[in-house]
């Protein structure tokens, strides 16, 4: 599981269930993450690592230097996968 600083998932469980997040660091047994909104920088949520979906994506570090960088970031990568997954299938 790539859960190094700045890697973008999902949450796949809890009131945050399908939400964009950063993940700031993790332990062993925790994946702590943020979105810059209701859950800034300054105050990390702790996530079970099964409780969250890997995307693969990794923000650049100057999205992670602060909370209006990082909502402006995630949201972005929200936008490109809703029009992924939006477009007319190719013929």
């Amino acid at each position: 599981m790539d859960t190094a600083a700045g890697a973008v998932v999902i949450s796949g469980a809890g009131r945050d269930k399908g939400e964009y997040l950063a993940v700031v660091s993790a332990s062993a047994d925790r994946v702590f993450v943020c979105n810059g909104a209701d859950r800034p920088l300054e105050r990390p949520k702790a996530k079970n690592p099964v409780h969250i979906i890997e995307t693969g994506k990794t923000l650049p570090p100057e999205a992670m230097r602060g909370n209006r960088a990082l909502k402006k970031a995630l949201r972005r990568l929200r936008g490109e996968e809703a029009v992924r997954i939006g477009d007319p299938p190719e013929l």
